[in-house]
């Protein structure tokens, strides 16, 4: 990964919704912003010194400003702590070159995107850009807990999206989640788009599992990293130089190796691409990435997300 970062400059901060908070970006010296497709995402280097990726809302064809908005976690690590506490209008904010692994598939005959939470925001920027296009081929259904933590409200429910947009509370309630089962029971030509937490990415999959594969596409920034046990503090061994770095609860390893000059090759920090992908020799890891397979989590672990689930984990590094 490019480690060079760019500074943007903050030039609008927003509460959108409960705890999501809208940044617009700009290039200090005024100039045009690099064009990104729809679905991609920044990674920023928060006040606090931790990374964090973020999708793009804005629209690729907004070339003076680009849009992300952020989910204040306050069980999280303390990045986006950091972003929405600290991050004011007018500061510069280190930036990596944008990149997608959620990409829209723009031959696509049409489109059904579901969105859960802060996943709105890669779905937001598709959207964005398909009416740009003058394209209505599609329907988004996004799922919130209640109005005041939908976010976008008013752009999602402007008059020309009638028909196009189906906003669903549930209030926390599963036995008021929204029933998708319809939507997919019966294939069709469309691509389906799916960001939100957790859950609601393993139904749709459940519920897509008889769809062609190529299909059917998943983002999981923002998904909820629920069922581990609370981070605790483990050391990581080092096999090849035998230096010993200490993994404080707030940290990732990659954070924490990182802080002491080790640098691995890394992109979304989110354990969803597998660019940091690490032979573990020994020691037992709490995998909580989204990329390893069952067969490979003896010999391999994402320290971008995943912790140890014993007292120390020696690395091949």
């Amino acid at each position: 990964m490019n480690d060079s970062f760019t500074p943007m400059r903050v030039t609008h901060k927003q509460r959108l919704a409960t705890d999501i908070t809208l940044f617009e970006l700009a290039d200090p010296q005024g100039q045009d912003l690099p064009v990104f497709t729809p679905g991609a995402h920044i990674t920023v280097q928060t006040p606090g010194g931790a990374r964090r990726s973020y999708s793009l809302c804005s629209s690729p064809e907004q070339h003076t400003t680009w849009q992300i908005a952020v989910k204040r976690d306050a069980k999280g690590r303390g990045g986006s702590q950091s972003m929405v506490d600290e991050v004011q209008v007018g500061d510069l904010l280190p930036t990596l070159p944008w990149a997608n692994m959620f990409e829209l598939i723009e031959s696509a005959p049409s489109y059904i995107f579901v969105a859960g939470g802060i996943g709105i925001t890669p779905i937001l920027s598709m959207i964005r850009h398909l009416l740009g296009q003058g394209r209505t081929d599609f329907k988004l259904y996004y799922c919130t807990r209640n109005v005041q933590d939908t976010a976008f409200l008013d752009e999602l429910n402007a008059p020309e999206l009638t028909g196009l947009v189906k906003i669903h509370h549930d209030h926390g309630d599963l036995a008021q989640a929204l029933d998708l089962w319809p939507i997919f029971e019966r294939p069709t030509n469309a691509h389906v788009y799916c960001c939100g937490p957790q859950g609601l990415m393993d139904s749709v999959r459940d519920m897509t599992g008889h769809w062609p594969t190529e299909r059917v596409h998943f983002e999981s920034f923002g998904a909820a990293q629920s069922g581990f046990a609370d981070n605790q503090t483990f050391d990581v061994v080092l096999h090849k130089s035998g230096v010993r770095v200490s993994v404080p609860a707030h940290q990732s390893i990659l954070e924490a190796l990182r802080g002491c000059g080790h640098l691995i090759p890394s992109s979304c920090e989110s354990g969803t691409c597998g660019s940091c992908r690490t032979t573990l020799i020994s020691g037992e890891a709490e995998h909580r990435d989204m990329v390893l397979r069952a067969d490979e989590r003896a010999s391999h672990i994402m320290p971008c997300v995943s912790r140890a689930a014993s007292t120390e984990l020696v690395l091949d590094l």
